[in-house]
């Protein structure tokens, strides 16, 4: 049978040498390869200690936005939930009461608001269709864990702390990415 490269080498089958049978030059070979990458930067970053940069573009977990009163943006409206592709977003309305205008902007809320990081691409759609910048994708990464019940969101988990109550943890929580659209109301 004829090849179909013209690649094809005849192997040698002569004898070892005595260098050869004692595999020194390969040792000695190996050696300098490993020493050689004792001198080069090490690509690993040590992670607690060491906090790599970020991309401009980095979309980490998502986060229900508040004002600078401490009510909630989101409306309710669905948006996200209906852009989203992979359909990780479920949502209930309720109507606001009266006497909660400190609580929500508008008149209508989500009484429930849920999120499966099990399905989420985090391909922010979500994040583009929300009219009211209620949610964004912060700088954060999402924990680890051992149940698929703890990648299931709600909206206390969500939502950032209120800044009348919590300054500090406001600001952190909104860290250096602030929302991409630029709706007042």
């Amino acid at each position: 049978m004829q090849a179909l490269t013209k690649r094809a080498r005849t192997v040698n089958k002569k004898p070892m040498t005595l260098m050869e049978r004692l595999y020194l030059p390969s040792i000695a070979k190996g050696m300098a390869i490993t020493f050689s990458h004792i001198f080069k930067k090490q690509p690993t970053i040590r992670y607690p200690e060491q906090k790599r940069p970020f991309s401009p573009v980095f979309r980490g977990l998502h986060v229900l936005n508040r004002d600078a009163e401490g009510r909630e943006n989101c409306t309710a409206c669905g948006l996200c939930a209906v852009a989203c592709p992979a359909e990780a977003i479920t949502m209930e309305a309720a109507e606001r009461l009266p006497g909660e205008e400190n609580k929500y902007r508008e008149e209508k809320y989500a009484a429930k608001y849920e999120i499966n990081m099990l399905r989420c691409i985090f391909c922010g759609l979500c994040e583009e269709a929300c009219p009211k910048d209620a949610i964004y994708l912060s700088e954060t990464f999402t924990p680890a864990s051992f149940t698929r019940e703890s990648f299931i969101y709600g909206k206390k988990d969500l939502l950032i702390p209120d800044p009348n109550t919590d300054p500090e943890g406001y600001e952190k929580a909104r860290g250096e990415r602030q929302p991409t659209t630029a709706n007042p109301n």
